[in-house]
């Protein structure tokens, strides 16, 4: 949810001309963006008491001056803000959001996606401009063309991760993709979901259903039924 507010806050800046791109009306932004989340019944459902609402804030205007510091707004030339996209692959349809969209100096795309959480560790770093790739592969899908460069802007530490994706990255993806894809078709012909525990699980509700907790998966669809009943 913060993360959303400070992305909402970041389009508005953009939706003004470049002179007005300044810090005050950057924040005059993020108003405007508390403004729309604090109605948001998602935000209700956060609990928060009026301290916590108002660190809540407080850390959102952090990431917001955190990002003034790694670029100069009025040099962007956006051409798009919150750009959603969607390209076939197969039978499957991908549809993607691009933070924004850009030109660079030599009329070239540049793909740019805002993060409010920490950075990958270095071995981890392609495993995340992967996500970004994803974009590269809309724009050349829908747009005809393939992004001169992708950046990941961490607004949390001030880091951002660049990549320039290729013809390569881009086919590898629709195949892994199709990859996947196949694999969720056959396990669900086969029934034969493999668990693959992580850190996660501590968080997950259907402990109950899944074999690496001594749960039953055919308890689930008993449960889909009574659920479906009730309602």
């Amino acid at each position: 949810m913060k993360g959303s507010m400070v992305h909402r806050a970041l389009e508005l800046l953009f939706c003004l001309q470049p002179v007005e791109r300044t810090t005050s009306n950057a924040h005059r932004c993020l108003d405007d963006a508390v403004a729309e989340y604090l109605v948001d019944p998602e935000f209700a459902l956060l609990e928060l008491d009026e301290a916590a609402v108002a660190a809540f804030i407080a850390d959102a205007s952090t990431l917001v001056d955190n990002y003034l510091t790694m670029e100069d707004p009025t040099a962007i030339r956006e051409i798009g803000l919150e750009l959603r996209l969607e390209a076939p692959v197969g039978d499957l349809s991908l549809r993607g959001i691009i933070d924004r969209l850009e030109l660079d100096a030599v009329g070239g795309l540049i793909v740019t996606d805002y993060k409010t959480g920490r950075p990958p560790m270095r071995d981890r770093e392609q495993g995340k401009l992967g996500g970004v790739n994803f974009y590269a592969f809309l724009c050349q899908a829908v747009l005809g063309r393939r992004p001169a460069k992708v950046r990941l802007m961490y607004l949390r530490t001030g880091e951002t991760i660049e990549s320039t994706p290729s013809e390569q990255s881009v086919t590898f993806l629709t195949k892994r993709t199709t990859a996947v894809w196949n694999a969720v078709e056959r396990a669900c012909s086969s029934g034969d979901f493999r668990p693959r525990p992580s850190g996660l699980c501590n968080h997950c509700a259907f402990q109950a259903f899944c074999p690496s907790f001594g749960g039953n998966p055919d308890l689930a669809a008993a449960a889909l039924g009574s659920t479906m009943v009730a309602a």
